[in-house]
Order: C-alpha cells, then structure tokens, then sequence
C-alpha cells in the first residue's frame, strides 16, 4: 500500500482509523521486543508482533505488488546474505519499498480499536507511517548505536542454533559482518525520513534502563498521566 499525494482524505481516514494504534519502530536491536513487553506488562494493551506476521504475510503477497517480498518467498535459510554486500540487501529489503505498510494497515484494521494496539516491527519506514498517524506521540523511532548493536547481536546469535536458522551455512562472520552494514543503512534511511517528517528518534546506547525507556514511552504514547511529584 502506498500513498499518493492526492490521497489527502483516505490518509486522514485511515489516520482516523488507526488512531488507538502506537508505533515502536527503528533499527534492529534496539530493544524494541523489551520494551513492548514491558510496556504490555504495565498497562492494558495489545501486541502487534511484527516480526511473526511477516510468515503470513508471505503466503498473501503477490509479485506484482510486492516483488521484493515474493523474492524471498522460497529462499533457504541464508540464501539473502549468499554472494551480495551488506548495502545489497538492504536495497533488496521490502519495507525499504513500502511493501510492508498495506500489510500492517490490513491486520491493525481488524482490531477493534477498544484498547491501544503496540506495534513492535522493525521494517517499516517513518515515511510509510506518517500518513497513518493523527499525532506524532504515537510513534517512535528506536536507533542503537554501532556499538550497541554489535554487543547485542553478537550476544543474540552465540546460540548456534537461531545463527543456523537465519543464516543456513553461510560463513556466521562473514554474514554478521553483512548484517551490521545493512543495519547501518536502514538506520540512516530511519533518521533521514523521520527528520523530514518531523518524527521522533531515541537513540539506544544502553545508559537507560529499559524500565525507564519503557516510563517514558508509556507517557509519550499515553499510557500514563506525568507523575507530577518527580
């Protein structure tokens, strides 16, 4: 689903539409599983996995409308990262196309709207959310730093066997290298477009604990009145 211009009053309708729905977005691990599951914790809303839909997703794309996504539809574990750089995959990747966002607007429409849906996903851009919010509290953009990242994906695929199931037998040194450099890239296209669209970005680098990142965005996103003793 993309969004033209012109397209002045459906945006606002879906904006409308979605306006129980809050956005935790960005690069990946950047906390932002932690932070949904803290905040799912504390009050009462409801989860959009990002990451699970994409399966079904797969099964509902078609080449004509989501090319890079159908492109993946049948590749083996590690078949992406296989004789292409860092920046080719990032180039390749279909939220970078805005094949992500008509799937995401599909399901969210199919929530009630009674309590507030948090969407954790990584791979949907400032510019294909914007048209979808009535107020920019309602997301955020979460950006690790290099060293941040790194750290905690080489602490994520010590587990030999999760390494295997995203990268098949492809060289785990070589592909993490791969992985950071495509990273880098989809961070810097997220900080790009969220400045355009006067979007907000934190960036994780670790020196605040997850129980008060996950205060604040509770504030930000209302959740929670300001405590107005601190």
């Amino acid at each position: 689903m993309t969004f033209a211009s012109s397209d002045a009053e459906p945006r606002q309708g879906l904006a409308d539409r979605l306006a129980h729905v809050r956005w935790i977005a960005g690069g990946t691990a950047g906390g932002k599983s932690t932070l949904t599951r803290l905040l799912a914790e504390r009050h009462n809303v409801e989860v959009y996995d990002g990451d699970r839909a994409e399966h079904a997703w797969l099964e509902r794309s078609t080449p004509q409308r989501h090319p890079h996504f159908t492109a993946l539809r049948d590749l083996p574990p590690g078949a992406m990262w296989r004789e292409r750089t860092g920046q080719q995959v990032f180039e390749s990747m279909p939220g970078l196309h805005g094949e992500t966002v008509g799937f995401l607007v599909e399901d969210l429409l199919g929530f009630s709207g009674d309590r507030i849906v948090l969407v954790d996903y990584f791979g949907v851009l400032p510019e294909h959310i914007a048209p979808l919010l009535r107020w920019t509290h309602q997301a955020v953009f979460l950006l690790p730093t290099a060293e941040f990242r790194e750290n905690a994906l080489a602490t994520r695929y010590t587990d030999r066997s999760r390494a295997r199931g995203n990268w098949g037998n492809e060289d785990p040194a070589a592909t993490f290298a791969k992985r950071l450099v495509r990273d880098a890239h989809w961070d810097r296209e997220v900080r790009r477009q969220a400045e355009l669209h006067d979007l907000p970005t934190i960036t994780i680098d670790g020196s605040v604990p997850a129980s008060v990142m996950a205060d604040r965005l509770a504030l930000r996103f209302g959740l929670r009145a300001p405590d107005r003793d601190r």
